[in-house]
């Protein structure tokens, strides 16, 4: 069974990307992707 993962931009806070997971980890994915609203490659993190 998998986990949906919401991933926010750390900078502006838009919610851009959404995942799945397998693992149910308590800390929090972090991955560099392109945000649209920053038009720049930043940090999103796993929202709640």
């Amino acid at each position: 069974m998998t986990n949906k993962l919401i991933l926010a931009c750390s900078e502006c806070g838009s919610r851009n990307y959404s995942t799945h997971s397998k693992a149910n980890s308590e800390e929090r994915l972090e991955i560099k992707k392109f945000c649209r609203t920053c038009n720049s490659h930043t940090i999103h993190k796993q929202t709640k």
